[in-house]
């Protein structure tokens, strides 16, 4: 495992970090974001595609993509799909799309599908799981390989995509060729230390029980040690290489490191990344904290070791 030391936290992020904290208890937003009034409140304007990427609008029958193409140095040979993150609860945002563009310049240009996928109360288990088959199968139809194909993804996003190659392994398909799982959510039943342990210290989901961690509009009472809504409680024996970064002040720690300990007992190979004293998804600093910007360099050199 790769820790990022506290005492290398620059002021900035320790700045956004409080900045959570004070916004999430002054204004409630763990619960506003369970119940889904953040959602519902939530408006957009369109997202600017930067000069020199172009992104194509992509209906399928139950939810729509878009896919973002570098225009020059272009790598044809790859293409990363991103499930995003919010919950289970919140669809598709502006910052994903900023997601894409990185996602392409650290793949040496690599197209990446972002789906809006189908998002609780409206749809329930299975219907994002689904959505990610029916996203990975458009690959294949385009003529991508699985091997040409990476999954990343952030928060849900990052369980999602685990649940997505358990679902493949299952059901005897061949694999992606590598994940990226930022603060990735893969235990349901909230049952690592760390839901304890960071209870005070995370500035998004602590000092709380009625956050958005706990929110069952998308499990309902499914068993929440079902793989495909938990992918830790799953069999990694096959997967491919992983990299997993996540927070060390984050409620959700243990999902990365339980199930980083899991894959690596299981053949799997796993980058593990613990950066100390950062918050849930801090990759959404971008290029603006120093954390962030180490991140998403490791992203690429990811990229770079699998090929």
């Amino acid at each position: 495992m790769i820790r990022v030391e506290e005492n290398e936290v620059s002021k900035k992020a320790v700045l956004v970090r409080e900045l959570i904290a004070r916004a999430t208890n002054d204004h409630l937003i763990g619960k506003k974001l369970k119940n889904g009034e953040i959602r519902k409140k939530l408006v957009e304007p369109p997202w600017k595609c930067p000069d020199g990427y172009r992104m194509e609008k992509i209906e399928l029958p139950c939810f729509s993509m878009e896919y973002l193409q570098r225009i020059k140095d272009r790598r044809e040979d790859r293409v990363l799909l991103q499930l995003h993150g919010g919950g289970y609860v919140g669809a598709v945002r502006n910052a994903y799309y900023s997601f894409a563009v990185l996602y392409c310049d650290a793949g040496g240009g690599m197209d990446v599908l972002t789906i809006d996928y189908r998002v609780a109360p409206e749809h329930p288990f299975p219907a994002a799981l689904l959505d990610a088959i029916s996203a990975f199968d458009w690959l294949l139809e385009k003529g991508y390989s699985e091997e040409q194909i990476y999954i990343g993804g952030d928060s849900a996003g990052g369980g999602l995509a685990m649940a997505l190659v358990h679902y493949l392994k299952d059901n005897g398909r061949k694999l992606p060729r590598g994940i990226v799982a930022m603060s990735p959510w893969t235990d349901m039943t909230a049952s690592g230390p760390s839901y304890d342990e960071n209870y005070k210290k995370d500035p998004l989901f602590g000092n709380t029980r009625d956050s958005l961690i706990y929110n069952t509009e998308y499990r309902q009472d499914n068993d929440p040690k079902n793989p495909y809504l938990s992918p830790l409680f799953g069999d990694f024996t096959g997967f491919p290489p992983m990299l997993i970064q996540v927070g060390g002040y984050e409620m959700l720690l243990s999902d990365s490191l339980l199930v980083a300990e899991k894959a690596k007992a299981q053949g799997v190979h796993v980058r593990l990344s613990e950066y100390e004293g950062m918050f849930h998804v801090f990759q959404l600093g971008m290029l603006h904290l120093a954390e962030s910007r180490k991140a998403w360099v490791e992203v690429e050199k990811f990229f770079e070791i699998v090929g």
